[in-house]
């Protein structure tokens, strides 16, 4: 008899461990609180209670090819970086192709997850739910929660002093929807991330003025990378993670910030980063910087204090008759349903390899997408889910809890020294690094080495060619007979949506192809002395 799995969320998390549910030959039952599926990425003009809120503007910032499930590249014409609503009409191909709607149960809220009695041997969940205002109770064998962690907005008012005598607006940028209803105002964002830069933005373009707010700066970059290539696809490469992790780390910071410096100095524009050598995740803005080079957006320090209609900032400087003030402070981790079994303590999740509670006597219960690494979410929840279910199965098992524990204390120090401690890294972790970790758990990691010999155009384009989810269908559980071919044309398809002008084609010899071949060879060599 399959063993039952329940599936809190229908966003992209719940839809890919659906699938991989039922290509595992498991029986998922999915509880979405919401009519329709999307999760995050399903915008809707108001916002609701336990669910993630987007602004009407948004546009993913990692690309079509590096972001699509691993057996089901997305249509060829479909823009490299997707608005919300094509990003969601994707969901949709991806659950009707694989007939998913069927194990969703819309509408219905998850009101807690407890072991059953005897869980001890059995490792079964008790999930009690509520649906038209009935409440159902159920058990199942494993439970994956899906339900994401941009739900309870992080809004640290106490320390902005003077915020009570503020006459103005305040909200959190989860209530942001659109920029009618800020025409000639001055509005000040506290923050420096993704969704504060994009509000600002988009703000400015109506406001008399707009002000961004930050602690620590940050670093800036462009969707667009080398020769019009999405950013993702030439710098997540298995061999420019190999070059970064092999020379000596202030080799690995003098390159980082040389290269973030390329498109315009970070610090005359008031962005450098306090710690400009921690690895923190960057943010993704096109238009950011030439906003602030025209002024319609000024750059200013931590806010100090407010008052009725100010704001005094760190540096002394004060900016009078504030209408707005934004607030993109971010997310707090909560799973209420789940009491104790998932929380941060110590501005740490304590879940091994950010997916299993150590402490359970069974590994039944898992969390999916909590998770920020520096790259596509979507890749990563795949492979997590195709991991978690082969758990659950009794495919794989999990190392004893001591074991877990040392490895999530040791993560998270080597996280405090990548990446900082500041709350907005709790869940920041290497990309390829993090992929290629749980590919050698599902048993799905290709061996580029063996390649070489066997196939080594594929092999080349392994190591110096973006690494696309595709790579982690060519051997092992899951293998898609069209991986290999989705690798070989991923270019087409990055390129297809942008050459919509019929032109003649001029050919060149580009340097990259000889750097290519230089790096074939130092493969070879690190081969032949893995044999002596």
């Amino acid at each position: 008899m399959a063993k039952k799995v329940a599936v809190i969320g229908a966003g992209v998390s719940g839809l890919a461990s659906l699938k991989c549910c039922v290509d595992e030959g498991l029986e998922p039952t999915c509880f979405e609180r919401t009519e329709d599926i999307g999760g995050l990425w399903r915008f809707k003009e108001n916002v609701e209670d336990g669910r993630a809120s987007i602004y009407q503007s948004v546009i993913s910032n990692t690309s079509k090819e590096m972001s699509c499930f691993s057996d089901f590249p997305m249509p060829e014409d479909f823009p490299n970086f997707l608005h919300n609503s094509k990003l969601l009409e994707y969901f949709r191909i991806f659950a009707k192709k694989f007939d998913l709607l069927k194990y969703i149960q819309f509408q219905t809220t998850v009101l807690s997850v407890k072991k059953h009695p005897d869980f001890a041997s059995s490792g079964q969940w008790v999930v009690v739910t509520k649906n038209n205002g009935k409440e159902q109770s159920a058990v199942f064998d494993g439970v994956m929660v899906c339900s994401g962690h941009h739900i309870l907005p992080h809004l640290p008012l106490e320390s902005f002093p003077g915020i009570q005598k503020f006459k103005g607006q305040y909200f959190h940028s989860r209530q942001y929807k659109h920029p009618e209803g800020f025409e000639k105002k001055r509005i000040l964002v506290i923050g420096i991330g993704n969704s504060a830069s994009d509000i600002a933005v988009e703000l400015c373009k109506k406001a008399a003025q707009v002000f961004i707010s930050t602690r620590h700066g940050s670093w800036v970059i462009s969707r667009i990378s080398e020769d019009g290539y999405p950013w993702d696809s030439v710098y997540h490469t298995r061999f420019k993670t190999q070059l970064r992790n092999a020379v000596p780390r202030i080799v690995v910071k003098w390159m980082m910030e040389n290269g973030m410096n390329q498109w315009f100095n970070h610090e005359n524009y008031g962005l450098i980063p306090q710690n400009k050598y921690l690895v923190k995740e960057p943010v993704v803005n096109d238009d950011l910087p030439s906003r602030i080079l025209y002024g319609a957006i000024k750059v200013k320090s931590r806010v100090k204090e407010l008052t009725e209609t100010s704001a005094i900032f760190e540096d002394g400087t004060v900016e009078e008759n504030i209408d707005i003030i934004v607030f993109a402070t971010g997310y707090t981790v909560s799973f209420p349903f789940l009491e104790d079994l998932v929380k941060v303590e110590n501005n740490m999740v304590s879940l091994y390899k950010f997916m299993f509670p150590p402490q359970l006597e069974k590994s039944t219960l898992a969390c999916i997408g909590l998770i920020q690494p520096l790259g596509s979410i979507f890749p990563t929840i795949e492979l997590q889910a195709r991991w978690v279910t082969r758990v659950f199965k009794g495919l794989c098992t999990l190392p004893s809890e001591r074991t877990m524990m040392e490895d999530i204390i040791k993560r998270n120090k080597k996280r405090i020294d990548l990446f900082g401690e500041s709350n907005s890294q709790i869940l920041q972790t290497n990309h390829i690094e993090y992929l290629d970790e749980l590919a050698v758990e599902i048993g799905v990691k290709p061996d580029i080495l063996s390649l070489l010999l066997k196939d080594p155009k594929l092999a080349v384009k392994l190591y110096f060619g973006p690494c696309n989810p595709y790579q982690y269908r060519l051997v092992g559980p899951g293998q898609w007979n069209g991986a290999r071919n989705a690798i070989f044309t991923q270019k087409r398809r990055i390129l297809k949506p942008l050459k919509t002008r019929a032109i003649k084609t001029s050919s060149t010899f580009p340097v990259s192809f000889l750097l290519k071949i230089l790096g074939l060879l130092a493969i070879v060599v690190a081969f032949f002395s893995q044999l002596q």
